[in-house]
């Protein structure tokens, strides 16, 4: 006599998923599983633990398989779901840009802290922008400035530009170009940002299979020792900063000396370095002095 199929439970699906992950090397099996489940089922991560024993019906069963196939192959949660929060908003993202990371919101807060006395008329220029998170948030921020945010790739401009048009960030400018080639050379900014790759070519192969084998490649790797477009960008900041006007860029772990050195070879002072919440050195920041 055939037996009756396995009836699945919220909780017998998030012990199963949370141990395969684990089983799998993922960093974070169990959170991962209750994320993936609450967008498979359309709830909320509290809504599992109130409804732990409802039996699921097939279709709901299939959605979350699916979601746990791309998982199991180290796909980032990010694309799977096809949204990070950044800054309190929520950016659509997917393989074209790298996944907005909590490291970077110490660059937006940087820039925001250094530039108050131009509140509201700023001028900014955002390189490397990707998913557009780090100038939609300044730009959000300070809604009567104008914010230019410039990439390499266009198809990582084609997702800037969508979350520019969801977020309500009319204040952008996106361009298409290699760092400052892209804006009119007479332009001048009152700040630069940047989150450049920074990522030594010999480290690549070390990097967490999540992001060495789905996070593009352009937007990861600058050179022997991480620091080609890092160079790059702080030679040429001075050409297009107004006196007074700030760089700042997000590094590496352990890069940070070594670029405050080359923000002294380009003229800046006034150098900080500051600590992300994990508490290293992850953006170095600087102003151009008055003649």
């Amino acid at each position: 006599m055939a037996q009756p199929a396995k009836e699945w439970t919220i909780a017998d699906v998030l012990r199963w998923a949370a141990d395969d992950f684990r089983a799998r090397g993922i960093e974070s099996p169990r959170l991962d599983a209750e994320v993936l489940l609450a967008r498979a089922l359309g709830t909320t991560r509290i809504q599992l633990v109130v409804d732990a024993q409802r039996v699921l019906p097939a279709e709901e069963l299939a959605r979350f398989r699916e979601m746990v196939k791309r998982r199991r192959a180290h796909e980032p949660v990010a694309y799977i779901l096809g949204e990070r929060e950044f800054w309190g908003r929520v950016f659509r993202v997917d393989r074209r840009v790298l996944v907005p990371r909590p490291d970077t919101e110490t660059l937006v807060e940087v820039a925001l802290h250094r530039t108050r006395h131009v509140s509201m008329s700023m001028r900014a220029l955002d390189l490397c922008t990707g998913s557009g998170c780090v100038a939609i948030s300044l730009a959000k921020e300070r809604p009567t400035s104008v914010v230019y945010a410039t990439d390499a790739s266009e198809d990582a401009l084609s997702v800037a530009r969508e979350n520019a048009l969801r977020l309500g960030a009319y204040n952008v400018a996106l361009r298409t170009g290699d760092l400052y080639a892209a804006v009119d050379a007479a332009l001048r900014f009152d700040v630069i940002t940047a989150n450049p790759p920074y990522i030594a070519r010999g480290e690549m192969a070390t990097l967490m299979q999540d992001v060495r084998d789905f996070e593009p490649r352009l937007a990861l790797e600058a050179g022997d020792d991480g620091l080609d477009v890092l160079r790059r960008v702080v030679a040429g900041a001075p050409a297009h900063l107004v006196a007074g006007g700030v760089l700042a860029v997000e590094v590496g772990a352990g890069q940070a000396p070594a670029v405050a050195e080359l923000f002294r070879g380009a003229g800046f002072d006034s150098i900080e370095l500051r600590r992300d919440y994990a508490r290293i050195e992850r953006v170095v920041s600087g102003v151009l002095p008055s003649l």
